[in-house]
């Protein structure tokens, strides 16, 4: 998948043009931060929708949800090669539901938690002084409802969609996709990410990496390292 696959607009610089101000950044100084989405920004409930899904043929949330994930086909819709009319489709035959196209679009987005777990002033605030990249593995449903619906978006100029870019995380490609996206080196960008094995990957990239847990430890870990204003 060529680079223009990942929405970027703008470039980084040495100097970053803020909506208000120009901020001249230290070479060795953080540039650009990444964000994970799923539950990291947006509380994702998966058993949500999987209940749903599975209510018209007596399934239980917890056997759509295992059969979905060990469904070879999810990684090709949430890498692009399956459009979201086919994997409505594969996934009526499966579990043998009524819904239409745009039910079914409706159910799967309701996993996504409309109040975010991160409120969208910091993002707003760190956008002022940093490059802000979006880097998440999802597929084209979610990204048309997150564009839609959700605020925080707005402040990302760079968004690296799995679904997108035909890679996903822990893949090193889609590292290297944000870090075009970022337009900085790997050691001045930052990657905040709720799942280890991404954490790992992305510190193998060389970017300095953080775990995410909860709203009080980022914020302390964005302090700590003198982000915020």
């Amino acid at each position: 998948m060529p680079e223009s696959a990942v929405k970027v607009r703008g470039r980084a610089a040495s100097t970053f043009r803020g909506s208000r101000r120009e901020v001249a950044l230290p070479e060795d100084s953080i540039r650009a931060v990444i964000f994970d989405i799923g539950q990291v920004i947006v509380r994702v409930d998966v058993p949500r929708a999987a209940e749903a899904l599975g209510r018209p043929a007596g399934l239980t949330a917890r056997h759509v949800l295992d059969a979905v994930e060990r469904d070879a086909r999810l990684r090709d819709f949430q890498e692009g090669r399956l459009t979201p009319r086919e994997w409505h489709a594969h996934l009526a035959q499966r579990f043998g539901f009524p819904y239409t196209l745009e039910e079914f679009r409706t159910i799967w987005n309701s996993a996504l938690d409309p109040t975010p777990l991160l409120e969208e002033s910091l993002f707003a605030d760190l956008g002022r002084r940093f490059r802000l990249v979006l880097l998440s593995n999802t597929d084209p449903l979610h990204v048309t409802h997150m564009e839609e619906s959700f605020g925080f978006v707005k402040h990302f100029p760079a968004r690296v969609y799995s679904c997108s870019v035909g890679v996903s995380k822990p893949h090193a490609e889609i590292y290297r996709k944000a870090l075009a996206g970022a337009g900085a080196s790997a050691a001045n960008v930052l990657y905040v990410d709720d799942v280890l094995e991404y954490v790992e990957a992305g510190r193998a990239a060389g970017l300095e990496a953080v775990r995410f847990t909860d709203r009080e430890q980022l914020l302390s870990e964005l302090r700590r390292r003198g982000l915020l204003g």
